[in-house]
């Protein structure tokens, strides 16, 4: 993520080398103008690869794999380029497919839209002539959709949304019933739906200080608050080197890639000078996002963010005391146009330490022993539209790891006139009403849980019948199930059993002679709750269930599919475990499917307050003891409040 040369396999595409892949296959296969650039990503190096590298300094070749597209012919191409030889590896064309959409092309149809003079006359009819007011907002099409009339074609529909005032929030003001359909590769406007109209009631859809109106902003009672100034004066605790991120026992890179966004690599812990591997790469591979409205306006609204956009092309630049506070260190992160020229995000990755109260306690008759909990925060954040999701992995003093996901932004609304029904959304203002979704995420987790060789087990807590062996009832007891094969490896998740997951390495054993592993605690699942038989099921069948667990192929990156832009089926993890393939006891990758379940509220209106959902990766058995018995006092100096500067401590060491 910097312009310096890398250093390590696993360093992303930096600003010269996108630069080279772009002139590499402008010389060998003409691609420029006419052509559109959707991905350029480090083809990472396998697992061979990097120990050879971290073994005698061997550097593998420096790969990217390409998908670029011929506009006029509507042909996507697929290509790996070597940057260490300056070659075009493979170089093939992919029938039947669509590729990503850009951010050029998404800024390129609003534009073209507001601009077209068919549009400008049927904005017109309605009272709409003001055009530096609207905003044309592109979404992607599923097959099942798509008129007959244009298939085959690469395709956007428009939404169409008008602000109040210039700054003002453009989805305060849906245009109900007009869409636009446009051929995204030659920007021909295909069609407009002009099918129906809402009167536009008097809402305050505004969030911005200016632009609230001031009856509203009067109302308000609350008190500004103190300032809270979090200081490191000799700095943060972690290590940044190049990409390489260590603290408090834990080592691991940061990735960074337009599909997944941020990535994270090679997580490991120092064990008392053992370093033992957890985790080879962590990353978000898909989210879906299904509106529950099969109205005029929201039939066709489902969402890929990661398949169909891409969330790396979506993140954001932070801002030190808004997104971050604290002893920051960013990384920035480089990326191409779909010209394949590079820029830069600066910022994109925020690493930082976190007070999180107590880690361990314990008071008796001698005093209180209390250590203090720091865990070490790696975030970044996309802004996708009209939501933004911001990620945090959070890694604790006891070896645990949690992923957080906060949903924030302004939700899809829509007018309807007095009387009429809307029992598919939520009413948050009068006359209107957000339509239910939801949204879930996929996380592709590749675990190496002392080594690659690991077993994944359902473990599940059971009632033991009553009986003269357990005459109260009180009696539990863990059921621990080996998941043998992909068919098994397809998991749901049951409250009644508070069922979980462990990946074991069956191979070793801890000092207590039993067998280490690190357990996914489940948060955030819920059902997909659709007909099996549905189009938009059958093109997100991830969705389907909690986990899937695969055997690792680095080819199976995509759980619905490499090319989800206009898809009718998932071709990723339904076709894949078809072979229902040995997971017993090889390198596995888990697929976690969780996210919101969104029942639109009021209170979610007109900004929505973030939403929370995480799940963990906690060690059992992996340690023989609790791990964070070293985790130093808390210094008597940074207890401004203490009456006994001993209180954590009651021996009174530093």
């Amino acid at each position: 993520m910097t312009e310096a040369d890398n250093s390590h396999p696993l360093d992303p595409l930096a600003s010269e080398e996108f630069a080279a892949v772009a002139a590499v296959l402008a010389r060998e296969h003409g691609v420029g103008p006419g052509w559109r650039y959707a991905s350029i990503e480090l083809a990472e190096p396998s697992k061979a690869d990097i120990a050879a590298f971290e073994a005698d300094a061997t550097v593998p070749d420096r790969r990217a794999h390409v998908v670029c597209f011929e506009r006029a012919e509507n042909r996507t191409y697929k290509a790996l380029v070597s940057l260490t030889s300056d070659a075009v590896l493979t170089w093939r064309h992919v029938p039947g497919v669509q590729a990503n959409f850009t951010v050029d092309e998404w800024e390129e149809c609003d534009e073209v839209l507001r601009n077209h003079p068919d549009v400008v006359a049927a904005l017109a009819r309605r009272g709409i002539t003001d055009m530096s007011l609207v905003f044309m907002d592109t979404w992607t099409y599923g097959e099942a959709v798509i008129p007959d009339k244009y298939k085959g074609r690469r395709l956007g529909w428009s939404d169409t949304w008008v602000k109040a005032a210039e700054g003002a929030n453009p989805y305060a003001g849906p245009v109900n019933g007009f869409h636009c359909v446009i051929d995204v590769n030659s920007m021909e406007l295909l069609e407009i739906e002009d099918s129906f109209s809402v009167d536009r009631p008097r809402i305050m859809g505004e969030y911005v200080p200016r632009h609230i109106p001031e009856r509203i902003r009067k109302a308000g009672t609350r008190e500004s608050l103190k300032p809270l100034e979090i200081t490191q004066p000799e700095g943060p605790s972690f290590t940044l080197d190049g990409n390489k991120l260590e603290w408090q026992n834990w080592s691991l890179r940061v990735g960074f890639n337009y599909r997944e966004g941020m990535t994270l690599h090679a997580v490991s812990y120092n064990d008392n000078g053992r370093r033992r591997s957890i985790a080879n790469r962590l990353s978000f591979a898909e989210m879906v996002v299904p509106y529950r409205d099969h109205c005029d306006d929201h039939y066709r609204r489902t969402a890929f963010d990661i398949g169909e956009w891409g969330i790396g092309f979506m993140t954001t630049s932070l801002e030190l005391g808004c997104d971050c506070l604290g002893e920051i260190r960013y990384l920035d992160a480089v990326l191409h146009n779909s010209k394949g020229e590079p820029y830069t995000i600066k910022n994109a990755i925020c690493i930082h330490e976190e007070d999180n109260a107590v880690l361990w306690k314990h008071v008796d008759h001698d005093g209180a022993e209390v250590r203090r909990m720091r865990r070490l925060t790696v975030s970044f954040h996309v802004t996708v539209a009209n939501y933004e999701y911001l990620t945090y992995w959070r890694f604790y003093q006891d070896g645990n790891i949690e992923c957080e996901v906060r949903a924030t932004g302004i939700m899809v609304v829509s007018h309807f006139d007095e009387g009429v029904a809307h029992p598919h959304g939520t009413l948050v203002d009068e006359r209107t009403y957000a339509p239910y979704h939801q949204h879930f995420l996929v996380a592709r987790m590749d675990l190496d849980v002392d080594g690659t060789e690991n077993t994944v087990y359902a473990t599940e807590t059971e009632m033991v019948p009553m009986g003269p062996d357990n005459p109260y009832g009180l009696s539990l007891r863990q059921r621990n199930t080996a998941l043998r094969t992909e068919e098994q490896g397809k998991q749901d998740f049951d409250w009644q059993t508070q069922r979980a997951w462990k990946v074991v390495n069956d191979n070793t054993t801890n000092g207590l002679g039993t067998a280490p592993s690190y357990k996914l605690v489940p948060g955030g699942a819920f059902p997909s709750m659709f007909d099996p038989a549905s189009p938009i099921f059958q093109r997100s069948q991830v969705i389907g269930h909690t986990l899937w667990v695969t055997p690792n192929d680095p080819d199976e990156r995509w759980p619905s599919g490499e090319f989800v832009n206009q898809s009718g089926v998932d071709h990723g993890l339904p076709e894949w475990t078809r072979a229902n393939r040995s997971i017993e006891n090889t390198d596995v990758v888990l697929w976690y499917v969780f996210g919101i379940h969104h029942i639109t509220r009021p209170e979610d209106w007109p900004v929505m307050p973030v939403d929370t959902v995480s799940f963990w990766l906690k060690p059992v058995g992996f340690f023989d003891r609790n791990p964070a018995l070293d985790v130093a006092p808390t210094p008597a100096k940074q207890r401004h409040a203490a009456t006994d500067e001993h209180c954590c401590h009651p021996e009174g060491q530093e």
